[in-house]
């Protein structure tokens, strides 16, 4: 008898209590090794585990066999994504009041510890302050260092957890029996201040990253967006609203104008423009006629439009694009986890000390022993604590990214700063990256020795700035007129220009649009003309030389050029161009200077991409690519060991900034572009690149230098507090240096973090 296999489904779940890497790692693992799961893999990123399992497993018994260690799944019919969204929100709430409530309640056991060390009612008020504010407040991080005990590992949580709870039950030993230590003719201190202090500093660390987190899901949240929920379905002759998850291939559907394309289809009827930057990049609207292919999340601008669905769903390139830019995002390892390596050695190595200090103390500490074993194995606890080794790096990151926004680039996170000064490859969009992504009309060269006769008077047409104004205002008139009533993207930007130049309209008769050609209309019972070439040789209109060698040098130079003529023969050239920036050339060529790679890739045509790089010296380019070939490029680039910095402003890069090393936006650009790329430069100048670039190694230093100084007095430190001094002088380190020695390399490190401030960049 043959067996069938069970049918399977594939689900995404948002999961909870995941605050590291390490956590994924587990859940993954755990789940793998579930009865029923196929496959399991988790995006940290997103906070979410998309699961393969065969239809006799449950969602319930799968959360079952997270919660045994700590995680879980939510289970619900809403929108993953919508769930996620709450739980980071919530999250994000949880620790905001956790670290606000610690810090309120620290300020008064800081001041006792600090100036009121000896009065002894201090002692039971900072006790009685000091439970909250570990147990309750901070509870996450003793809960987290038993989820990491149990798997036999240990990372920051491990830290503070230990020498927070050493430092808390030491204190209480004193604060109850304080005659223990007088008999030993020792004054017993107490380090509540150093307990408290280190759950708030490290919370408003956990905060800062717990809203790092939320808004990474920003980014997928509003490509998810550019998808319409509903569609309008036409069969049988009859129109009907549907959900977008009820289309299925070959449906007919119509796209009203203003409306998002739901799916990626071909025309079967109609004609419109639809802004398809979010793949190209490009600003102008592309026309789209019977045969075309359209692409779900593109928009339809003023014509209606019916197509047949060719891919739905996961099948789409909006939905490819989502997908690869979660998992790039994903792939990424915070820069924190250097610090949760360096702990994960420290922190056994620091146990290892304090046993053998006590154990070497109680086999050679002589009468006083036990005592001297406990105040030495405390004092390297205390002096090990993790406060300076916390602090390291978050404070110079956040002096770099004052820094930064002080000079109009804002950074989202540490890695970026990390990895910007080792960039030694860059790809630039071209579109508002190096141009200024809006079209812009830049001459008008009128036709040479032209006679027209207007209102009765004989006025020359020429091409210097001696023609006949009155004649000059009544074409452009006629210019204005027509264009405003066309619907093509271009003659937007000319009537920008002429109502600018304050031109008023004249009225037209019989204005008709002729499709893939131009417009024509007639004024005072004379017919005139606006569009390319093709409309021109299809009235057997006379194109004079001088315009038609002078319309080719600016298509050369990445100009598109519009004609407008009369009946009979044409009258102007009009030069539209998306403007190279002032600053970009100059920026390029720094890059360049300094060793680094520059590449331009656009959505473009070949000729205008040429003309764009050879104007800002880019020797390395490629055109007409699709936003899947951007991401292509930056991993073949990656592959070879470079290290990629990909600048964009579009939808359309948004999955090159996901895959790169260093990602950057422009400020004018798309939300989703700003929210992807981990740098965005505010004033959208490739000038503040290099000097991101140059604020990323002063950074570096930074950290660098803290981390030194984090651990300069545990070298230091440890080996006096565990007692080294005392056979050559008798000197036994007190808890409380050890612990002013801690509080001392906290202020090392935020002082030279501060340092920062006055450099240039």
């Amino acid at each position: 008898m043959e067996i069938q296999n069970p049918k399977l489904q594939k689900r995404s779940f948002p999961v909870t209590g995941m605050t590291c890497a390490a956590c994924a790692s587990s859940v993954e693992t755990i789940l793998q090794h579930t009865d029923g799961v196929i496959s399991a893999a988790v995006n940290f990123a997103t906070g979410t585990v998309q699961i393969e399992f065969s239809e006799s497993t449950t969602p319930e018994s799968l959360n079952s066999a997270l919660e045994e260690i700590g995680y879980g799944l939510i289970i619900s019919d809403r929108e993953v994504s919508e769930t996620v969204q709450e739980e980071q929100e919530k999250k994000y709430e949880k620790v905001k009041i956790q670290t606000m409530g610690a810090a309120l309640l620290t300020l008064p056991v800081f001041v006792l510890g600090m100036f009121f060390m000896d009065w002894e009612p201090g002692r039971w008020i900072s006790l009685a302050l000091s439970i909250p504010v570990l147990f309750y407040f901070g509870n996450r991080f003793y809960i987290n260092a038993w989820k990491q005990a149990r798997h036999g590992k240990a990372n920051m949580d491990t830290l503070v957890a230990l020498s927070t709870g050493i430092a808390f039950i030491f204190s209480v030993f004193n604060t109850v029996f304080p005659e223990f230590w007088h008999r030993q003719g020792i004054h017993p201190h107490v380090y509540y201040e150093a307990a408290t202090v280190i759950i708030v500093f490290i919370s408003f660390g956990k905060l800062l990253e717990e809203r790092a987190k939320s808004s990474t899901g920003t980014a997928l949240r509003k490509l998810i967006g550019l998808q319409p929920k509903t569609l309008t379905r036409i069969q049988d002759g009859k129109t009907q609203e549907i959900k977008i998850e009820d289309v299925i291939l070959k449906d007919r559907i119509l796209i009203k104008p203003g409306e998002k394309i739901p799916v990626d289809g071909k025309v079967i009827n109609g004609s419109s423009f639809i802004d398809e930057s979010m793949i190209s990049g490009e600003p102008v609207p592309i026309e789209k006629k019977l045969g075309d292919n359209v692409f779900a999340g593109t928009i339809n601008q003023k014509g209606s439009l019916e197509i047949e669905a060719e891919k739905v769903g996961a099948s789409t390139l909006l939905a490819q694009i989502i997908q690869r830019v979660q998992e790039a995002q994903g792939s990424k390892a915070p820069v924190q986890k250097l610090v949760d390596k360096i702990a994960g050695i420290f922190v056994p190595i620091v146990i290892l000390i304090s046993i053998l200090t006590f154990g070497v103390w109680m086999v050679f500490g002589g009468e006083n022993a036990f005592s001297h074993a406990l105040l030495a194995s405390v004092s390297v606890l205390v002096i090990a604590c993790p406060c300076a080794l916390g602090l390291a790096t978050p404070t110079a990151i956040m002096v770099g990214v004052g820094k930064g926004a002080e000079n109009q680039i804002l950074i989202r996170d540490a890695e970026s700063l990390e990895l910007g000064h080792r960039v030694n490859a860059i790809i630039l969009d071209k579109t508002g990256t190096i141009t200024e992504g809006k079209p812009t009309l830049t001459g008008i060269q009128w036709a040479v020795g032209s006679e027209k006769n207007v209102s009765g008077k004989q006025l020359v047409v020429s091409g210097d700035e001696s023609y006949d104004l009155l004649l000059t205002t009544h074409y452009l008139q006629i210019l204005l007129a027509l264009e405003s009533k066309s619907e093509h993207p271009l003659a937007e930007a000319v009537v920008k220009f002429l109502k600018g130049k304050e031109i008023e309209s004249v009225d037209i008769q019989e204005f008709e649009s002729i499709t893939a050609r131009g417009v024509k209309g007639k004024v005072r019972g004379k017919t005139y003309y606006v569009g390319n070439p093709k409309l021109l040789k299809a009235n057997s209109i006379q194109i004079p030389n001088d315009l038609a060698d002078l319309a080719k040098a600016w298509s050369e130079a990445a100009q598109t050029v519009i004609w407008f003529s009369d009946s009979e023969q044409a009258l102007a050239i009009l030069g539209i161009q998306d403007q190279i920036k002032p600053s970009s050339k100059s920026a390029i060529q720094k890059l360049q200077k300094a060793g680094v790679e520059v590449y331009m890739l656009t959505g473009d045509n070949h000729q205008t991409a040429t003309a764009v790089a050879r104007e800002v010296g880019i020797r390395d380019f490629r055109a007409e690519v699709m936003p899947s070939d951007k991401s292509q490029f930056v991993k073949n680039l990656q592959e070879k060991g470079k290290v990629v910095a990909m600048v964009g402003d579009g939808v359309n890069d948004s999955e090159a900034l996901a895959q790169a090393d260093v990602s950057i936006a422009m400020g004018h650009g798309s939300d989703i572009a700003m929210d992807v790329a981990k740098i965005t430069l505010i004033n959208s100048d490739l000038e503040k690149i290099p000097q991101a670039f140059r604020l990323s190694k002063l950074t570096v230093n930074g950290v660098k230098q803290n981390l030194f100084w984090a651990f300069i007095y545990n070298l230091i430190g440890i080996p006096i507090a565990a007692g080294a001094l005392y056979p050559i002088n008798g000197f036994l380190l007190d808890p409380m240096i050890a612990g002013a020695a801690m509080a001392f390399s906290s202020v090392s490190v935020v002082l030279n973090s501060l340092r920062l401030k006055n450099s240039k960049i």
